[in-house]
């Protein structure tokens, strides 16, 4: 059986020292695209667009920083413990989303606490642009030959050329279609109501199903984390758990704290 063979050059284009990678490309189009969700969200709740930039560099911040800084912890501490300055080296590579999720959150109550905003109510709009960032970063993923599936003869598994001659699971497109899908899933959610979505009740939506869809498609993945390797669940798994679990409690939160207000 023939598959896809893909062997796309990671670099977009060079001119003289300046490099652009197609990884960095689609990481800008997540972050704008993102920003752009946000500003529409902005102008449909009459929210004030000037606030949005200074949100913009610290959720940026945020996840970046987490990111990196779950890469070395949740997936390889040992290497990172034993070598404290790699973690810095962030041109090496290495970015965990469950860090850079963290790392969004801890930002966004910063930024609420410092402009007199609801967390609650931010973190639900963030969910949305959330779940597009994640389609753009895991396509980057794709195109970078990165993360992974597992060996497979389905009919559109996909041999990535620079890494093995081994047929895979397109692992990462599996997720970038799933989060594509949830983001129209949670816009259609919230244009029923608005404003008047229930506070939390997004972010609660947001968590359970895209924690659901990593959890299950991570059994399509290469282990990623060397102590996981004689355990049942992937490192994914693991961390997926905590956050499905929080979901869980925001929903029923927010359906109770709803017939409250009612």
């Amino acid at each position: 059986m023939q598959h896809l063979v893909w062997d796309l050059d990671p670099v977009f284009f060079s001119i003289g020292p300046l490099t652009i990678h197609w990884y960095g490309v689609l990481f800008a189009t997540a972050i704008l695209s993102g920003l752009q969700v946000m500003k529409w969200i902005f102008q449909t709740e009459k929210q004030d667009l000037a606030a949005l930039d200074n949100l913009l560099v610290y959720i940026v911040i945020g996840v970046i920083v987490g990111a990196r800084l779950g890469h070395c912890f949740f997936y390889d501490p040992g290497y990172y413990f034993a070598n404290p300055m790699k973690i810095l080296a962030i041109w090496e590579g290495g970015l965990a989303s469950h860090g850079g999720g963290l790392g969004a959150i801890i930002a966004a109550g910063i930024y609420s606490k410092k402009n007199g905003m609801n967390f609650i109510w931010l973190l639900d709009r963030l969910a949305l642009c959330t779940a597009l960032f994640g389609f753009f970063v895991r396509s980057a993923n794709f195109v970078n030959s990165e993360i992974l599936g597992t060996p497979s003869n389905v009919p559109w598994a996909v041999v990535f050329a620079r890494i093995d001659n081994v047929a895979r699971h397109p692992s990462q497109l599996y997720e970038a279609f799933a989060y594509l899908a949830i983001f129209f899933v949670l816009m259609v959610f919230y244009k029923q109501k608005k404003a008047q979505t229930p506070q939390g009740s997004i972010l609660g939506i947001f968590l359970i199903l895209i924690f659901t869809a990593r959890f299950l498609i991570e059994m399509l993945k290469e282990k990623q984390a060397a102590y996981t390797a004689d355990i049942a669940l992937t490192a994914g798994q693991m961390l997926s758990i905590p956050f499905f679990i929080a979901g869980v409690v925001l929903v029923i939160w927010s359906m109770k704290n709803n017939k409250k207000v009612k």
